[in-house]
């Protein structure tokens, strides 16, 4: 099954390194966020990739030149200031005539792809979404009045589910992306969710975004600790 992955966007919350480098180039214990979520996918046997290519498409053109690794890595170039609507709409010629799957560049987690196309294909909605749980970014306390009642360190929060990437989308989906500035998460994604053609595989397990420093140095903790649970 092909796997898309957005790679177009600005980065701008994770600037110390976007001036220079796009976002899913950044690197997570060596090598580029990227090449770790093509490793989950390969992991259950999908190697076809198409890479949506905006800012900076040139360094990841640079990167995957030569790549070694036994993958069919298609680089398309979806335009600079394209959303991720439009970035998906853009490679619709290449996606018509099958289920893909689809993920954004800078989201890991140790999701089981191959269950989550079941799921899918048993449900037989347009599209499944991956619905995770938030991870915490500061440690949280109960109070009484100036007493602390309950202390608890960065941990996932347990009360909301948010989106987690890792889409299994039906071709049939593109009819509602509109062009360029359409983004996937407003529109598209709305039209769907009132057809009632919407369902959300539930992944309790490890996620995490990069989205910041601080999750970058969270996430290069992991692999030194050996404790990064998508790598298998």
């Amino acid at each position: 099954m092909k796997a898309v992955i957005l790679a177009g966007g600005f980065g701008t919350r994770l600037s110390e390194y976007t001036e220079t480098i796009p976002k899913p180039m950044v690197p997570i214990g060596g090598k580029p966020i990227i090449e770790h979520i093509m490793e989950i996918y390969s992991g259950y046997g999908h190697k076809e990739f198409y890479i949506a290519l905006g800012y900076k498409g040139e360094v990841i053109k640079e990167y995957f030149k030569n790549f070694k690794k036994n993958w069919k890595i298609n680089l398309i170039e979806t335009g600079s200031n394209t959303m991720t609507g439009g970035r998906l709409k853009r490679l619709e010629k290449y996606l018509s005539d099958e289920t893909f799957l689809l993920t954004y560049g800078d989201g890991i987690s140790d999701i089981n792809i191959n269950d989550k196309i079941k799921f899918h294909n048993d449900h037989k909605k347009i599209v499944t979404i991956s619905a995770v749980r938030p991870p915490a970014r500061f440690g949280s306390l109960s109070l009484d009045g100036p007493t602390v009642t309950n202390f608890k360190e960065k941990q996932q929060l347990g009360e909301s589910w948010i989106n987690g990437g890792f889409f299994v989308i039906e071709p049939s989906f593109f009819k509602h992306i509109e062009g360029d500035q359409t983004v996937l998460e407003k529109e598209p994604l709305e039209k769907v969710t009132k057809l009632k053609e919407l369902n959300a595989f539930r992944h309790e397990g490890f996620w995490q975004c990069m989205d910041h420093k601080l999750d970058k140095d969270f996430l290069d903790q992991l692999i030194i600790d050996k404790k990064a649970p998508w790598i298998k």
